[in-house]
């Protein structure tokens, strides 16, 4: 389930009517969750948002798929995987290591390392820019 960060408008009341037997039943769901009715009710509206906007995913690669990063800006990941596509960069470009290595080395099928590497070429801005912004993120570290 997301995790939802509180907000002004979150602060003001609003008072949501549901039919009595729906609003039993997310009563009962979010008591298996541990979290309150209202926040089972905004969980539920962000995944149905999210399932009805346009996927941001490629259908030309359909190996990758995007999932929000720490930023909260959407990152593209090895589907099925937590492995962002600019470690796979990374790892090809900057350590010089070879498709069987990455693919060795992460438990992963050349022809993945192979789709990570053309999705790569493909929308090289958009992952340069996610490399940019991890290496400054390191040196503000220090």
């Amino acid at each position: 389930m997301p995790r939802l960060q509180k907000s002004s408008w979150m602060s003001r009341r609003t008072e949501i009517r549901l039919p009595e037997e729906l609003k039993r039943d997310a009563q009962v769901l979010a008591k298996q969750q541990g979290i309150s009715l209202s926040r089972f009710i905004l969980s539920a509206i962000i995944d149905k948002v999210r399932e009805l906007k346009p996927s941001l995913d490629d259908p030309n690669f359909p190996g990758i798929t995007y999932r929000q990063g720490a930023s909260g800006l959407p990152v593209p990941v090895l589907r099925r995987t937590r492995i962002r596509v600019q470690t796979i960069v990374i790892s090809s470009r900057e350590w010089n290591e070879s498709m069987a290595e990455i693919a060795a080395q992460y438990g992963l099928s050349e022809e993945l390392i192979k789709e990570a590497l053309r999705f790569y070429r493909a929308h090289q801005a958009e992952v340069d820019l996610l490399i940019q912004s991890d290496t400054r993120l390191e040196f503000n570290k220090d």
